[in-house]
This record gives structure tokens, sequence and C-alpha cells, in this order.
């Protein structure tokens, strides 16, 4: 654990401010749940809480049946992060941070369908090279909590594609609000 020198109070509800500057640098919005910890030294550790992550081997399992169906890379995150990956190097997008580009394709709260050649960055400093891709965010109790993401790097992708995504996304959204 690395030591930041800012010191808080807790007020009389039992509030702690967490730093702006942490905040930012962490990924920590307003309203994002975190995940509280202790030791038996008595420190308290905060960490971002993703139920997708709690979800990870059945999302793992998910991607790479996807995978085997569409013969497309499935990629599936949660808000932060790559969490599940079939059909590239796992290595080069497991728990990596992703790109303000995915994030951003999250934020539109609907299935995104480009169908133009082009370079796409789900993680930064990682270009893939597609002809068509597709973006589903994933929304439970209104929230978005990650997305799937399909490429092509050979055709287009179409209807029966786009709404496999659309199906996973339901599904999964379905699984963290039970």
């Amino acid at each position: 654990m690395k030591a930041t020198g800012i010191v808080r109070r807790i007020d009389d509800l039992g509030r702690v401010v967490i730093p702006k500057e942490i905040r930012r640098t962490m990924r920590i919005r307003e309203g994002d749940p975190l995940e509280i910890f202790t030791d038996r030294e008595g420190e308290v550790i905060l960490k971002k809480y993703s139920p997708i992550n709690d979800l990870s081997e059945f999302a793992t399992e998910y991607v790479e049946s996807l995978y085997e169906a569409l013969g497309l890379p499935i990629f599936l995150s949660d808000r932060d992060e790559m969490i599940a990956i079939a059909g590239v190097a796992k290595k080069t997008y497991s728990h990596r941070r992703l790109s303000s580009f995915a994030e951003d394709s999250m934020k539109e709260r609907r299935p995104i369908l480009h169908q133009q050649e082009t370079v796409i960055e789900l993680v930064p400093g990682q270009y893939e090279e597609v002809k068509s891709y597709c973006i589903v965010p994933i929304l439970a109790n209104g929230d978005i909590i990650g997305a799937i993401y399909v490429l092509s790097k050979d055709g287009l992708i179409g209807a029966v594609e786009q709404k496999s995504a659309e199906i996973g996304a339901l599904f999964l959204a379905k699984q963290m609000e039970s």
C-alpha cells in the first residue's frame, strides 16, 4: 500500500471525504459503489466494487461461448476494465483499464454498430484494425455496469451478431439485478 500523506477526519455521521485527486486518479465517480475491507492490523481498505467482477467466471464462460458461436473476438468489461476476453490474446487485454473510446461508447446507453473499416482502442495503447464492431452496454437497474464488444476484422457485423450481444447484455443485467 502507498501512503498519500493526506489526512481526513470522520464527521459526526461517520463519513470521510475521499480527496478529489484520488477520486480522479482511481476513476471514482459520484454514486460509484465501494467495497470496504478490514485487516488484522486495523487498516480499512476501500475498493471500487464491480458487480460484473463477481460473475467473472460466468462472464468468461459466456464470452467463450459467444466466440465459439460467432467466430468473432468478444470482450466484456465493467465500467473500468476488461473482465473477460475470447478470440484474442487475453494477456493483452485482461484486467486492463478501458480507453476513453470504450468508456464513451458505454455512456451512449444504446447498442452501437459501426460498419466501416476503422481502428479502435479498447484499452490504452492497444489498437485493433477492424472492418466493423458492435458495442452493447450492460444496464442493470438503470445503471451502466459494463459492455460487450464484438469485433470483426474480415467482414461486416450483422443483425445476428448484434442481437447475440444484446441478448448477452440483457442476460448479464438480469443476473446482476437478482
